[in-house]
């Protein structure tokens, strides 16, 4: 296997060639540090205010130039190998402001200014995948990552709407297009660092992967790292050794095969949540709803669920579903029931060196009605009190299928048997509903924490499968009517 112990990619248009000065070194400390690009801010830290945001072009598996937003503050700067990234010092050209600077200023978008790089940046992203003049909801999409508190939103989604109103300034896609492959085109082998007392592996294939994994099987495994940045940025945590997913094509595929949705570990939550919603338009919401969008750029779908966490948005809707993961080691491969890998906080049933390969996700049955809910006290941006979903198949008036599953409510995302079990056979009706309902109270001990008691958790997983049975029968609408609301 040959190895290099450099990176190369590109910044403002210039290549860099470089051994950082630690794997978990993140991009922020790069720019700032040792580049004095200090137009990008370092505000929370941990991906949750957009100060921080940088547009990062790489080279998709087909060829096609992706433009993203990303969060420096909890990138590793190691995981750049192969792109180009661009802050917001480059965006002037000849002393002219670019569009979406222009339009900042004139639409009166910025006050206090620490919050505007990281807004204009987004917006910057937006312009080069060709969003000069997007709808409200796409603005109000592309800038769910970006927090202000002085100026107000309304003029920066103004400015952002109106970025067709300046003469084009246009990046030459095509040679980046040039310069990424030739950084792919002369790879030299795979990045191998070590600094700090650290190690970085950045494997190519998924056989490489297996093969790191299972000699290096207490290393940490890095998709997008939008918690595993935390771990270093918040929690100071040094971590010996990384293994980086994020280079091997052949996980970042979607497909259908064998009447399944075949997630790989390093496709995106934005790739992989447009996948599932395909097949399941219902999950739209959450969807939206999942963190920001550099958040939902730079994470994994298979990494959410591989995470673990009780409060991750995407395992209880696809354990209502029925999904299941495939787990690897070495060369060998299995596959378990979503809900069968989680066994308590943080603990999974996997063994040493194995990995979650990829997520399965059955094809949508026609007889089949879905739906999951989130409750927070943000609509963006905000993790879940409860997050609740619900796969119901009624046959002859009564429940023949029935899965309820919640995050939030439990040590693991966990499935509601004793509610199900209260259905299961029966007619769907309120009477049936409320017993299910009652039931809850036996699957559940949810705990109390600064996002909401334990009573608030148990009452809103009784109300939210009330209004899954009134929206599943028609009759949410109707009492809506009833009660004059429009």
């Amino acid at each position: 296997m040959n190895v290099r112990h450099v990176i190369r990619f590109y910044l403002n248009g210039v290549l860099h060639e470089l051994t950082p000065q630690s794997p978990t070194q993140t991009v922020l400390q790069y720019l700032r540090e040792e580049r004095r690009l200090t137009g990008t801010k370092e505000g929370c830290g941990e991906g949750d205010c957009g100060a921080c945001t940088v547009t990062q072009a790489s080279l998709a598996a087909d060829g096609r130039l992706v433009f993203q937003a990303i969060n420096a503050c909890i990138r590793f700067l190691p995981t750049l190998d192969g792109k180009a990234v661009w802050t917001v010092e480059s965006l002037e050209d000849g002393g002219a402001l670019h569009p979406a600077q222009q339009a900042m200023v004139d639409h009166h978008g910025s006050q206090c200014g620490f919050c505007t790089p990281g807004f204009v940046m987004s917006m910057y992203t937006m312009y080069q995948n060709g969003h000069t003049r997007p709808a409200r909801h796409e603005a109000l999409d592309h800038l769910s990552g970006n927090l202000c508190r002085c100026t107000g939103y309304r003029p920066i989604i103004d400015a952002a709407c109106g970025m067709d109103a300046y003469p084009a300034a246009k990046l030459d896609h095509d040679e980046v297009r040039r310069q990424l492959q030739a950084l792919r085109d002369a790879d030299a082998g795979m990045p191998a660092l070590e600094a700090a007392g650290q190690t970085y592996f950045a494997p190519t294939t998924a056989d490489e992967l297996a093969a790191l994994y299972e000699r290096h099987p207490d290393a940490v495994l890095l998709a997008g790292g939008t918690d595993v940045g935390l771990w270093v940025t918040k929690q100071l945590k040094t971590l010996p050794a990384v293994i980086y997913l994020g280079d091997i094509a052949e996980l970042d595929r979607i497909e259908k095969r064998d009447g399944a949705l075949r997630i790989g570990a390093a496709a995106s939550l934005n790739d992989g949540y447009e996948a599932l919603v395909a097949e399941y338009p219902e999950a739209h919401e959450l969807w939206k709803r999942f963190a920001s969008m550099p958040i939902r750029n730079s994470g994994t779908l298979v990494g959410n669920v591989a995470n673990g966490s009780p409060i991750g948005d995407s395992a209880p809707f696809l354990i209502a579903i029925g999904s299941s993961v495939v787990l690897r080691k070495g060369g060998r491969r299995r596959e378990l029931p979503l809900e069968d890998l989680y066994l308590d906080y943080r603990k999974q049933a996997r063994e040493p060196g194995e990995f979650v390969e990829a997520v399965i996700v059955p094809l949508r049955s026609p007889r089949c009605q879905v739906a999951t809910y989130k409750l927070s006290k943000r609509f963006d941006q905000d993790i879940s009190a409860v997050c609740s979903a619900y796969a119901l198949i009624i046959e002859q008036n009564r429940v023949a299928s029935i899965r309820i599953a919640h995050g939030g409510m439990a040590a693991t995302s966990k499935r509601a048997r004793h509610a199900e079990k209260a259905l299961l056979g029966r007619e769907w009706t309120e009477a049936s509903v409320a017993d299910a309902m009652q039931a809850l109270d036996r699957d559940y001990q949810p705990l109390s924490d600064m996002r909401a008691s334990d009573d608030y958790r148990r009452k809103s997983a009784r109300n939210l499968l009330y209004r899954f049975y009134l929206e599943s029968t028609g009759q949410a609408d109707a009492r809506i009517q009833m009660k004059g609301v429009s």
